[in-house]
């Protein structure tokens, strides 16, 4: 398991301590430190089944005064995520071929219940 994860994000550390509490080896990528390449997000997007739009922090002062108002184009938009990590919405859990948007956190309490199901 893995966990796109903000240390001072209330909602990342929520996923993190629910992660480590259902049991599981979790890899903590710091995507603000080590930013992720176009293609790391591309591979991302597909496995957590969400568009480049679906994952923008829209109200980071960034979008609203540089990219709002911007007719982007997915990969365009890929590129701005990747040179821009704090636009990026998390945390993100990444598990074998699938994942999820873990906000709310329902969200990965559904995801968990269907890894679950699937390993069984």
């Amino acid at each position: 398991m893995r966990i796109y994860h903000n240390p001072r994000c209330r909602k990342s550390r929520e996923a993190l301590n629910y992660l480590s509490e259902c049991g599981y080896e979790v890899e903590i990528i710091k995507y603000l430190e080590n930013k992720l390449t176009s293609k790391n997000i591309s591979d991302l997007l597909k496995k957590i089944n969400l568009s480049p739009e679906e994952i923008v922090r829209k109200n980071e002062s960034l979008w609203k005064t540089k990219f709002s108002k911007m007719n982007l184009k997915e990969d365009e938009l890929i590129d701005i995520l990747s040179n821009n990590p704090a636009l990026i919405e998390r945390p993100i859990i990444e598990y074998k071929n699938s994942g999820v948007l873990a906000r709310p956190i329902e969200n990965l309490i559904a995801f968990h219940e269907k890894v679950g199901e699937l390993n069984n």
